[in-house]
């Protein structure tokens, strides 16, 4: 595979050049994923400010946040999203507790984000395998129904960021590999190399 996605750079654009910018100012480059998004760059901001919506008056911890998506990318094999969620993860927590999360191990994880990192995990792998019991373990270990219908939404939200970028080959960008702890590099082992 040559170049960073299957598909061509967008034409720039105001709304392109924005997001390429943005991008330049948060990380110093722009992301791969922008890339392939700068072709609907209208549609990307309005998946942005929805999943900031979801996020704005929940009860989920910013750390909660990160277990479900590092655990929801490595069981979708999304490369791109386990690096740098894995990476914001070390930061809330730290490298081994990351790494874990990645390899399907929750040792270091409260019993909350413990359920939510194997719910995220069921989710991605049959959702239509839950049941009122798995929904219960989510509440006995302190979630209310809402956090819990904001979780699965959140989980839902990323599996689809997760499959527009792997499908069209968005690759992981080579700075945000290089930034990833050690740990988490070597605990991404699916999806496609940087």
């Amino acid at each position: 595979m040559s170049g960073p996605s299957f598909v061509a750079d967008p034409p720039q654009s105001p709304a392109v050049n924005a997001a390429f910018e943005a991008d330049v100012a948060s990380d110093g480059y722009v992301n791969n994923l922008t890339r392939v998004w700068g072709w609907r760059p209208d549609v990307l901001n309005s998946f942005q400010a929805v999943r900031a919506d979801l996020l704005a008056e929940s009860g989920l911890s910013a750390r909660e946040v990160a277990v479900m998506v590092a655990a929801t990318a490595a069981a979708r094999g999304d490369a791109y999203c386990a690096l740098a969620w894995g990476s914001r993860l070390a930061e809330l927590s730290d490298e081994a507790t990351a790494a874990g999360v990645l390899r399907g191990v929750d040792s270091g994880l409260s019993e909350r984000e413990a359920v939510l990192a194997g719910w995220s995990r069921q989710v991605v792998h049959d959702p239509n395998a839950t049941t009122r019991a798995d929904v219960d373990r989510l509440r006995a270990a302190g979630l209310t129904d809402r956090e819990i219908f904001e979780a699965t939404t959140w989980i839902a939200f990323r599996l689809a960021f997760s499959t527009i970028n792997d499908a069209l080959g968005a690759r992981p960008d080579t700075q945000l590999a290089e930034k990833a702890p050690r740990s988490v590099r070597e605990a991404v082992t699916a999806g496609r190399p940087a």
